[in-house]
């Protein structure tokens, strides 16, 4: 039976257990998680926060991560600027990065969320405003999410994974962990 385990993750945490090599001590996944066995399912940048799964099956590890099989991941984004419906409309329709197009994105703008505080704060400019998004991707490039922003002008401030599939850092404090039993087969694997 695999083990699976929900991670809210903290601004600044590497998704890894350790950081061998670097000349400054960076905080790691082992700061956090002393369970046996258990590896991340995908990354999550260390300037981004939420959810990020760990498990010890590989195959259940591979159809979360294997960006074939396409699971949805939604985040709750907050960037420079005040979107209009054209920026959104080009998310929807996918956007041309450096390494190619993107497949379409689900989003909408919404109200701030209540999510915890982050330290540190974002930076906040008098003279230019910020909104906040829910961005649904269905592949994992790398600062995908950052990028695609950017490439439509609203650059991002602060990224937060809200979930994965059906799996949600719902009422996960950051730097603590909810471990699932018995996960079964992902959500949305095919």
């Amino acid at each position: 039976m695999a083990r699976l385990l929900l991670f809210n993750k903290p601004f600044g945490v590497l998704s890894q257990f350790t950081d061998r090599g670097s000349p400054t001590v960076r905080s790691t996944l082992s700061d956090f998680i002393h369970v046996k066995g258990v590896y991340p399912a995908g990354r999550l940048d260390r300037d981004s926060e939420g959810l990020l799964l760990l498990c010890d099956d590989g195959r259940l590890q591979a159809r979360i991560a294997d960006p074939r099989f396409k699971m949805p991941k939604t985040y709750l984004v907050q960037v420079e600027g005040d979107p209009q419906e054209p920026e959104l409309e080009r998310l929807r329709r996918g956007v041309r990065l450096n390494d190619g197009m993107t497949l379409p994105a689900d989003v909408t703008r919404i109200d701030a969320p209540d999510l915890w505080l982050r330290d540190p704060p974002i930076r906040q400019r008098k003279s230019i405003p910020d909104s906040w998004l829910k961005l649904t991707i269905r592949e994992g490039r790398n600062r995908q999410v950052r990028r695609m922003t950017a490439a439509v002008g609203l650059p991002t401030l602060r990224l937060v994974r809200w979930s994965i599939g059906d799996w949600s850092v719902a009422g996960i404090v950051p730097g603590q962990f909810q471990e699932i039993s018995s996960p079964g087969k992902a959500p949305g694997a095919r």
